[in-house]
């Protein structure tokens, strides 16, 4: 589904990892949760269903996420962003691509309500078949990840030649627009299930 991941492997697929920003990108999100899986797997679920810490996550994840977005759009508004030179600088931004993707995920409150919820239903599921159930669950579900982002990041990176540095700007923008976007939409949820709770 869209979400600042998606922003964020677009952006990533155009400046800086070419068509291996998704799988990069996807990397952190699935060591994040690998994480959350064996966590959940024994036994503190009911930590990451409290509203408290959804709503905590929700607010700072979303200044987080506002943060990220200000910076794409100062750039895009700067002129600062070329796509000149790209390819000669992606080995040194592709680490900080896999960090990014585990970042993105665990600021997004519905990551984690996701996995509270749906995600663990899937794993007590999956828990019936023992370990080697929770082991083909994560990765069916990391796999559909791994080949959407992929995806994407070939088509974003493919065309890098049919944009010129204005349009790639404006790229930018959007993108950053959009993140800012879901930083609003994840700060106000996190204040409601705050305010529900505190007043």
């Amino acid at each position: 589904m869209p979400g600042p991941m998606l922003g964020v492997t677009i952006d990533g697929s155009l400046k800086k990892g070419g068509w291996r920003a998704g799988p990069k990108v996807v990397l952190g999100h699935g060591i994040l949760e690998l994480i959350l899986i064996c966590i959940m797997t024994f036994g503190l679920k009911d930590f990451f269903s409290d509203p408290r810490v959804a709503g905590f996550i929700g607010i700072f994840g979303g200044i987080f996420l506002a943060w990220m977005g200000y910076g794409m759009i100062r750039s895009g508004l700067g002129r600062s962003v070329s796509l000149k030179g790209q390819k000669a600088d992606a080995g040194a931004g592709l680490r900080s691509l896999v960090l990014t993707g585990a970042l993105v995920s665990i600021t997004n409150p519905y990551f984690i309500l996701w996995w509270s919820t749906t995600g663990i239903e899937l794993i007590r599921r999956s828990y019936t078949f023992g370990l080697a159930g929770i082991l083909i669950f994560f990765m069916g579900h990391i796999l559909s990840d791994f080949v959407w982002y992929t995806t994407i990041s070939i088509a974003f990176s493919g065309g890098k030649k049919l944009i010129g540095d204005d349009v790639y700007g404006r790229i930018i923008i959007v993108l950053g627009a959009f993140i800012i976007f879901f930083s609003a939409y994840f700060v106000y949820s996190g204040w409601k299930l705050l305010h529900g709770i505190l007043f």
